[in-house]
């Protein structure tokens, strides 16, 4: 589970295994975690993150959306 970035006591990290979807981000804070598709960026799932939270961590995964992708690359060799 190679984790990108932390910020603000959040993670963001992708699994090790590469299924057949397309590039996405994990994001977890404490029992709470989403996931965000990235192109575009989009809500994939979440459990136990509130609306605002998940409103705020999208303008993150926007910001730092270049940075998730080359890393998804890297680490797939896509």
């Amino acid at each position: 589970m190679p984790t990108i970035l932390r910020d603000g006591g959040y993670r963001f990290f992708f699994f090790s295994r590469k299924d057949d979807e397309p590039p996405h981000i994990h994001v977890e804070h404490g029992d709470k975690l989403a996931k965000f598709w990235l192109d575009p960026v989009e809500l994939a799932s979440a459990r136990r993150f509130r609306t605002h939270e998940l409103g705020a961590l999208r303008l993150v995964v926007i910001e730092y959306r270049e940075r998730f992708l080359e890393a998804w690359d890297e680490h797939f060799g896509d």
